[in-house]
Order: structure tokens, then sequence, then C-alpha cells
């Protein structure tokens, strides 16, 4: 759904080609008022798939991106590859915590302030959310470019490959303000109800990165090649273009939200922050819970680490299949718990829950009764088949859990908890990787015990997040 556009009428059609002046405020509040009643008293689970798909394709996009990027640097020799895939794991948690951490809780403070009426105060948050992205996007830029060697080199890196993820990493940071910026505005208008503009943006530019990477990489006529530094300054401009583009149209008055300078309040800060700081660790454990998992199953051996690496990852996977759907319940709870409706901001965190168990369960189901379907798009080793294989067939059956908390505690997030998530995501860690030690290292189990110990980390992790769901507390005396 979006809150920006809706039919006009021929006087209105009229008069815009008379001016170029943007429609007045009265008017956007008009579309804002219309949008936010549909999502007051539409049917839930339509609005909600109607929200959550075009988030779904901006992701789809930039994984299409990220995919293109690393094919171009494979032409460049294995210690470019090399080098890349040290950096992604940071760039990754920057991009987590941006879109998932801080991102959440732009939105659910600009969904509860829609939800309450209060539209000067979803205005403000915007124009915070800004202030953040700049410390923060600015923390990551000089932390990699002081740390970065360390970092690297911890990680593996030596000789040429710890050059090139220094000299990728350099340029990539460089542009993390931008990157900020992008995300956080986009979950504010997200929040407001408006999915289409940043999905439009994310598309268009990954159309434009997509040829615009190879030609920076490797140069084209007159133009010189700039190695992995090219696919860096390829991401940044992507960025820096999409930072324009959002920012110009929430300063025009044609969006719902209107960014404009604003007194800074500490209270606008807390509202976001009380939800993003708990939700931005919780990605970082997310990220520690794979890395912690991952040095486990390298104590096998070569091929039982490469199967477990190949097999986890479809873990990752869910992540993003599931976060379009949960922006969507995200903003539909904030906007509900804002206006009052406890009972079916309640109701919209069951519903969304529910689908995000049957959509991920069902990948999951389905990759059990046949691992070599994911497991031979990267590997025909049978050694590695076999160890993928039992991983797969003992967590891929509890996807299903993975969604049903995943989902729900976005929603939680809507509604200003993220006490029950944070919890749940400890448990993870201390189960999956805490328990899993003690499987593998004290009594001597192998990539069954291991895998056994990631399953019920995430039924564990699911059954902490569905204790918001009993709480008459968190849906009807929510923070608004």
């Amino acid at each position: 759904m979006d809150v920006s556009t809706e039919p006009r009428t021929a006087a209105q059609s009229a008069a815009s080609e008379a001016t170029p002046c943007p429609p007045p405020p009265d008017a956007q509040r008009t579309k804002a008022a219309a949008a936010r009643a549909a999502l007051l008293t539409g049917p839930v689970l339509p609005t909600l798939i109607r929200l959550a798909l075009p988030t779904m394709t901006v992701l789809v996009a930039q994984t299409a991106v990220n995919v293109a990027e690393a094919y171009y640097v494979g032409f460049l020799g294995t210690d470019a590859l090399a080098g890349v895939a040290m950096v992604f794991p940071i760039f990754m948690l920057m991009t987590m915590m941006s879109n998932g951490g801080i991102g959440s809780g732009v939105s659910s403070a600009v969904a509860r302030a829609v939800g309450a009426g209060r539209n000067a105060d979803a205005d403000a948050i915007a124009f915070h959310a800004i202030v953040l992205a700049v410390i923060v996007g600015g923390l990551f830029t000089v932390t990699t470019a002081l740390f970065g060697p360390a970092l690297y080199h911890a990680l593996g890196g030596r000789a040429g490959a710890l050059e090139a993820a220094l000299r990728y990493s350099n340029y990539l940071f460089a542009g993390a303000i931008a990157v900020w910026i992008v995300n956080l505005q986009a979950a504010a208008l997200r929040g407001a109800g408006n999915v289409r503009v940043p999905a439009l943006v994310t598309l268009v530019g990954a159309l434009v990165m997509i040829p615009a990477s190879p030609i920076l990489i490797f140069g084209l006529g007159p133009l010189p090649g700039l190695g992995i530094a090219g696919a860096g300054i390829a991401f940044g401009l992507y960025y820096c273009g999409a930072m324009l583009v959002l920012l110009r149209y929430m300063a025009s008055g044609r969006s719902s939200l209107h960014v404009r300078v604003a007194p800074l309040q500490l209270r606008l800060f807390a509202d976001i922050l009380g939800v993003g700081l708990p939700t931005a660790l919780n990605a970082v454990l997310v990220n520690l819970t794979v890395i912690l998992v991952t040095a486990l199953a390298g104590r096998f051996g070569t091929s039982e680490l490469a199967a477990y690496g190949i097999a986890s990852r479809l873990d990752y996977i869910m992540i993003p299949i599931l976060f379009g759907l949960c922006t969507a319940a995200l903003t539909m709870v904030g906007i509900n718990v804002g206006a009052g409706q406890g009972g079916r901001a309640r109701r919209i965190a069951w519903v969304s829950a529910l689908t995000g168990a049957v959509l991920v369960g069902t990948i999951g189901l389905v990759v059990a009764l046949h691992p070599p379907l994911w497991l031979t798009l990267f590997s025909h080793d049978p050694d590695v088949l076999r160890d993928g294989a039992i991983y797969l067939r003992t967590v891929a059956p509890a996807y299903a859990a993975l969604g049903f908390g995943f989902v729900l505690s976005f929603a939680g997030q809507g509604a200003g908890h993220v006490l029950w998530p944070f919890v749940g995501s400890v448990l993870r860690i201390l189960i999956a990787a805490g328990g899993g030690a003690i499987a593998v290292v004290t009594l001597g189990g192998g990539m069954a015990s291991l895998a056994a110990t990631v399953a019920v980390s995430l039924v564990a992790y699911a059954l902490v997040c569905s204790l918001v769901l009993p709480s008459d507390r968190i849906w009807l005396s929510a923070r608004r």
C-alpha cells in the first residue's frame, strides 16, 4: 500500500500541470488518514500481504545485486574473492542493524505516532533517524578504517587476500552514512504504510547497479578498470543516489512523512532506540550464533565444515524471505497499538506469525525430505552431501518455529516490546553454541548432535517469543 499516491480528479490534474508545486500539506494528511483507516479496519491477511510483497521484491533485487557482484569479482581471482568474503559478514551486520535493528525502532516509532494521530512527531522521528544515521554510519566508516587490518587478519586474511579485503572495505564503508540514511528513511516510510517508494528506489538502483559494477571493476573504452575498488565504489554510488532520491522525495511534500529540520528531542530518540537498540543487539547475536556454531563444525574436518557452511546458508536465507512479512506486521501492529486497538494488534501478530511459519516451514519440509535439492547447487562431493543431509533433515523441519518466532518478534517491536524477543535470542545462542559445545566437545557428538542443538534452539526461540501473545499489558498498554 502506498500512502503517497491516489487517483486524482480532473481539476487536480489540471492544477498539477499548471504549477510544479507539490500538493498542499492538508492533501497529504488526507491521503495519510485514508491509508491509516485502511490499516485500522481492513482485512488482516490481504492487507499484510499487500504491504509485504513490495519489500520482498526489494530483497530479491538486493540479493541479485550481491550475487552479480560476487560473480564479477570472481574474474579478479582467488585473492579478490577471499577479500570480499571477509568483508561481507561485516557489511551484512551493518545492513541487518540498519534495516532490522535501528530501522525497526524507526518503523515502530513512526507507526505508533501515525496510529495515534501524532503527525508532527512522525515527521520529527524521520529527521531524528537521519541524525542517528549520520552518527552510526560514521562510526562504521571510522571503525573499519582503523581496525580493518586487525579484523581481517583475525578472519584469516593474508598477503594478497588481506590487501584485497582492505581495499574493498575502505571504499565500501566510505559510503556507510548513505547506507544508514537510505535504510532508516525507508524504514520510516514503511512505518507510515508507504512500501512502494522504497521498493521502487531499490529496484531502479539495482537495474543501474548490475551493469555499472562491471564497468567500474573492469573498465570500458577510455574508462580504466578499478579492480576490486570498483566493486566498493559501485555500492557507494548506488546508496548515495538512493539517498538523494529518498531525501528529496520526503522533503518535497509529496510524501506522507515530511522531513525537515526539527528540534532534537530526547523522548523521540528514546522512542526509536528503546526498540532499535535491543533489536540491533539481536542481529549481533544471530551473527555470533552462526560464527560460534561454524567454529564447532570446523572441529569435525574440512568436508564437515563445508557441509555445514552450505546447509546453514539456507538458514540465513530464511531471514530475508521473512523480512518483508516482518516489516508489514510491525507497521500494522504499531499503527493499531497507537490507535488503541490492542485486540486487533494481537490478532495481526497471530496471523502474521502463522503466515511466517507456513511460508518457511513449507520450504524446510521440502528440503528436509530431499536435501540434494539445495546441497547439489554447491557441491557433489559425497562426504559433503552426506553431512549436509544430516544437518538439513534435522534443522530444516524447525524452520516453521523460526518463521513463527521471527515474525512474532517484529510484531512485538511494533507494540514497542522487545524483552521476550531479546531473551529468545539469548536462549538461542546459549542452546546452539553452548549446548553444541557440550554435545561436540564434551560428549564427542558428530554433525547429528550439533544439528539437534540448532533445531532445539530454534524451537526454544519461538516458544519464548510467543510469550508476547497472552500479555494484555503488551497489547493494551504499549508505549504510544
